[in-house]
């Protein structure tokens, strides 16, 4: 097993770190931020996306905090949260785990708000009940399977290079050349500034953190959750879909997918879809102010 983040080491200068504490729960040692206003509205969860960790809410924490109680956490494999022993990168399994890390911290998150594959993580959540939000606020979530060749192909070749000890290995290897780096950014359509661009450098060149995306990927089955979008209907929750149009990692016309079953089974009305012009894949990390003004609005 690849060497993973240390703490001690590789999180000397992460961002918030007098946040971070770490809980032992659902059989892993987790790595959590929290930050607080002295009296505040609500609780909210952050979930960030595959191959992702805390760092990418860095500028939106501290602006939430200023009206709520705020908890970011590491998914399991991911930045500075223990790899599960085995298994554990399926959807089912994240969230049987999150639901675990909240009962030891006896939380009740009001909001929640995931990004890519987090939201997902979340709506999974939501309709097996496991969290009773007020509102789960999607930023350009993943959410339901790959359609055409995509999905014949990508499923198949994740599984595959997971299996493997070398390609971890091999892809932080590459990403350790800037150029590298700087390509599979660009590619989500964001633009970041040299502080998040280094961030995700030091994750990705980690071939523990990079081996923990690609079992994620590789272990994703997102068809049972389309399947089970009907349930919503008994849910409490509005899901707001924030979609940025120059996301170039999840298509912008995959909201459209879900609003069109939504509409199908009379959901429409727990249903809202908001499009930011210009910001792609980490449209939070590019425009954190305009996104917490939006999502303040959202939910007050």
């Amino acid at each position: 097993m690849s060497t993973p983040l240390n703490w001690e080491r590789d999180g000397r200068h992460w961002p918030h770190r007098a946040a971070s504490k770490f809980i032992q729960a659902a059989g892993l040692r987790w790595h959590v931020q929290m930050m607080a206003h002295a009296t505040p509205r609500g609780t909210v969860l952050l979930i960030h996306g595959t191959g992702a960790s805390t760092h990418s809410w860095r500028d939106m924490m501290p602006l939430l905090a200023e009206c709520y109680e705020v908890i970011a956490i590491d998914l399991p494999g991911h930045g500075f949260t223990q790899q599960p022993s085995a298994g554990g990168y399926s959807l089912d399994d994240m969230a049987a785990s999150i639901q675990g890390l909240l009962a030891v911290m006896k939380l009740s998150p009001t909001i929640v708000i995931g990004h890519s594959a987090g939201a997902a993580i979340l709506l999974r959540m939501v309709i097996d009940r496991k969290i009773a939000p007020t509102q789960l606020v999607s930023i350009n979530g993943a959410l339901l399977p790959l359609t055409g060749l995509p999905g014949e192909v990508f499923s198949p070749i994740a599984k595959f290079i997971s299996r493997s000890k070398l390609v971890p290995k091999l892809f932080a290897w590459r990403a350790a050349d800037p150029k590298v780096l700087n390509r599979l950014l660009d590619a989500t359509g964001s633009r970041l500034d040299d502080n998040g661009r280094a961030l995700y450098g030091a994750l990705i060149t980690n071939a523990a953190h990079a081996s923990a995306a690609l079992n994620m990927m590789a272990n994703w089955d997102l068809q049972p959750l389309q399947n089970d979008l009907t349930k919503f209907s008994h849910c409490e929750t509005r899901l707001t879909l924030i979609v940025g149009e120059n996301d170039k990692t999840v298509s912008p016309k995959e909201a459209a997918r879900v609003e069109h079953i939504f509409a199908a089974h009379q959901l429409s009305q727990q249903l809202n879809i908001v499009r930011l012009p210009k910001l792609g894949h980490l449209a939070h990390e590019e425009s954190p102010d305009e996104m917490v003004r939006l999502i303040v609005k959202l939910v007050s």
